[in-house]
């Protein structure tokens, strides 16, 4: 038996809009398999991503017995794509990142709804970027020393006199190795927020990730909402450049 693979994960949403003019959102991706042998009529076979990691093999059982080798499909978890470049994201960031989204967020491309490089500093401006915004967001800072860290929040970023968020909010800091640091149940400080600065978790001494209202002076403290260490290398920082990405759907 001979099998051909597609190059590459095609999009249900780009094959029906070259087909039909119509955009719809499907989170799922697609495989075409072209399988043909001697003993059978050549044909297409279209499978999930789903599908294709519960396939441990394209090949029946009477073929494992033939000469030829079976054909092990093994396709790792998408990486989020970006529909926009990031000055700050690489793939290892991306990567990284992804093994602790919500499920929700799978699936989904990434939107740059923010960014300093774009809009300039202003606080202001980061929240009337995200006024029609009904998803969740990842925060990305890099500061003056080139450390890379943030936070995903479940709820888009607003001024409000209340704690906002729910408990998939989570902090992360490439410094320079990988961190994650999850919600730890103690309080429900998640996100809070005003025209002067941002602020992520709380109860502690100091924020977890306070941010001023020109974008540009940021501290990070341990917090007892995600018994997370410092996120950049000094607790005080100048921000370098600053994004904001969205799930677009």
């Amino acid at each position: 038996m001979a099998v051909w693979l597609a190059d590459m994960w095609y999009s249900r949403e780009q094959r029906l809009t070259e087909k039909s003019g119509a955009m719809k959102r499907l989170a799922e991706n697609i495989k075409v398999l072209y399988i043909a042998s001697d003993c059978m009529e050549p044909y297409v076979e279209i499978i999930t991503v789903k599908e294709s990691k519960r396939c441990q093999s394209l090949c029946s059982s009477d073929a494992s017995e033939a000469e030829e080798p079976e054909y092990q499909l093994e396709v790792d978890d998408d990486l989020p794509v970006l529909t926009d470049q990031s000055h700050l994201l690489d793939d290892y960031h991306l990567e990284k990142l992804a093994a602790h989204m919500p499920a929700r967020t799978y699936g989904y491309q990434w939107q740059l709804v923010y960014s300093t490089a774009i809009h300039g500093s202003s606080l202001k401006t980061l929240y009337r970027n995200m006024a029609e915004v009904d998803s969740p967001v990842l925060l990305v800072v890099k500061d003056m020393h080139k450390k890379v860290f943030g936070a995903f929040s479940s709820d888009p970023f607003r001024v409000s006199k209340y704690c906002y968020g729910t408990g998939e909010t989570f902090l992360f800091s490439f410094n320079p190795d990988f961190q994650v640091y999850k919600w730890s149940g103690v309080n429900s400080y998640f996100v809070s927020g005003n025209w002067d600065s941002l602020h992520l978790g709380g109860g502690g001494s100091g924020f977890a990730l306070w941010l001023d209202a020109d974008l540009y002076r940021g501290s990070s403290f341990s917090s007892p909402t995600f018994h997370n260490a410092p996120l950049s290398t000094n607790e005080d920082f100048i921000v370098q450049d600053l994004e904001v990405w969205t799930v677009q759907n």
